[in-house]
């Protein structure tokens, strides 16, 4: 490993328990910023509204930690914003957000849009199909953010079970996302979980970056992040256990050639032969190709959208 990954370990890599609760709300109170956490949902009416209201009860209701709690729904056809908004959180549509630019499916589209709907100086994504959620995800990666000026992005790591064995989850991570990194960013080798769904990072770090509208957003993020603000501005924040929905292996498949496509476009900004995956299924005469569109888009920095550089000065 790399020398100045064994420093940055040492420095920039926390526990949630390093940072109790009372303090990271007195920084908070002492600087004055505003913290909102997003939700980005897409029919999880069975954990969001869980999420929300833990989240609510825990750092709004018993400590005010959190400003606003936003979920965004990216065209759920279950009870996703009814449920999240009974537990306590403001609904936002995706298509609502920017009409001018038609919404295209992603997760990365919505974390995009969730700028121009929030108003925090710190902004914490949060998945919304976790199960046994603990507001410590919130607080511990957004702790860094209140107390430590230098750092301006913060990742949560996690074990992850798969099937009750500890540790088998992220196969994405394993064997797409840690060999392109190692190889290619090395600095962001000492990343626990570079594809985790949590972390939390300054507004004024996050206008700046251009947003993969897939899969790939995370480690666009990590990678631009790292050439924008430098290593030691990134950090991370050990918050336990994570559990939730795994997808299966075809699902995995089409997640992995985004986040290939993504490291493609920043190692050359080259041009891809192919912009698409085949996989097979077994059918009744056989196996038969489906094929599916790689994502390819990428939305620019919302500081260049003047609908937001607008909001701003108003």
């Amino acid at each position: 490993m790399l020398e100045e990954v064994e420093r940055w370990l040492s420095t920039r890599s926390w526990s949630v328990t390093d940072r109790p609760l009372h303090k990271v709300l007195a920084a908070k109170q002492r600087t004055g910023q505003t913290v909102s956490v997003v939700l980005p949902a897409l029919n999880e009416e069975e954990t969001v509204g869980d999420i929300v209201a833990v989240i609510r009860h825990d750092l709004v209701e018993q400590v005010p930690l959190v400003d606003e709690i936003v979920v965004v729904d990216s065209g759920s056809t279950d009870g996703t914003s009814r449920v999240a908004a009974a537990a306590g959180a403001r609904v936002v549509h995706r298509d609502e957000i920017l009409p001018r630019i038609p919404a295209v499916p992603g997760k990365g589209e919505v974390l995009w849009r969730s700028l121009l709907v929030t108003g925090g100086d710190i902004v914490c994504f949060i998945d919304a199909d976790l199960r046994d959620f603990s507001s410590e995800f919130v607080s511990g990666i957004v702790g860094p953010l209140l107390t430590d000026p230098e750092v301006d992005l913060v990742k949560g790591m996690y074990d992850r079970p798969l099937g009750g064995a500890a540790g088998q989850g992220g196969r994405v991570t394993e064997l797409m996302a840690r060999p392109l990194l190692n190889m290619h960013w090395p600095q962001l080798a000492g990343f626990v979980q570079p594809l985790g769904g949590e972390y939390a990072a300054r507004r004024s770090l996050l206008e700046q970056l251009p947003f993969p509208v897939g899969y790939g957003v995370e480690l666009g993020m990590l990678v631009d992040a790292l050439h924008l603000v430098g290593l030691d501005a990134l950090a991370q924040v050990d918050v336990g256990v994570r559990k939730h929905r795994h997808q299966d292996g075809q699902a995995l498949g089409r997640m992995a050639a985004a986040i290939y496509r993504t490291a493609q476009l920043r190692l050359a900004r080259g041009h891809l032969v192919r912009p698409a995956l085949t996989q097979f299924e077994r059918g009744a005469d056989g196996f038969e190709p489906r094929t599916y569109s790689v994502d390819t888009e990428e939305r620019p920095p919302m500081a260049e959208i003047a609908e937001y550089t607008a909001r701003r000065v108003a």
